[in-house]
């Protein structure tokens, strides 16, 4: 996130992320944003260990996939484009996602006029691949904007 001090566009993203309830539930901060890329983290606690041997629940990684994706899109999408829903998303899960921390990083693989398709890695506290998620997000006109043509 390009910020200009406490008071700057990154701070106030941030602040933003905080408030909203699904994300303090869960104890997710963002730590950046910029055009087609986030990342987010989560401090695991009682609420979030329902996986195998301790580990994240894998339900809550695929929130996570979620969540990371749209920030990373949100700061990219087109002039006159407005949300429209995730059209799809998968995850592979690799190992499990141990410790105080777990990562998840959402990248902008392609924008187009009515599809975004993004890549999230979920990553543990040192850096280990736990999973792989992708999404397809859907795009609309913002009203007056016309309609969006083929992706």
């Amino acid at each position: 996130m390009v910020d200009v001090g406490p008071g700057g566009p990154a701070e106030a993203r941030k602040r933003a992320f905080a408030a909203l309830p699904l994300h303090h539930a869960l104890n997710l901060t963002l730590e950046e944003s910029r055009a087609g890329f986030a990342r987010i983290r989560l401090r695991t606690g009682p609420l979030t260990l329902g996986g195998v041997g301790g580990s994240v629940h894998g339900g809550l990684l695929a929130a996570m996939v979620d969540v990371a994706m749209l920030e990373a899109l949100f700061a990219a999408f087109p002039p006159g484009s407005q949300p429209a829903g995730t059209a799809d998303l998968n995850i592979t899960y690799l190992r499990p996602a141990l410790g105080d921390c777990v990562y998840a990083e959402a990248t902008v693989l392609r924008m187009g006029r009515s599809l975004a398709v993004t890549e999230v890695v979920i990553l543990d506290a040192e850096g280990r691949l736990c999973a792989k998620g992708r999404t397809i997000y859907s795009l609309r006109s913002a009203p007056g904007a016309g309609m969006p043509g083929p992706a």
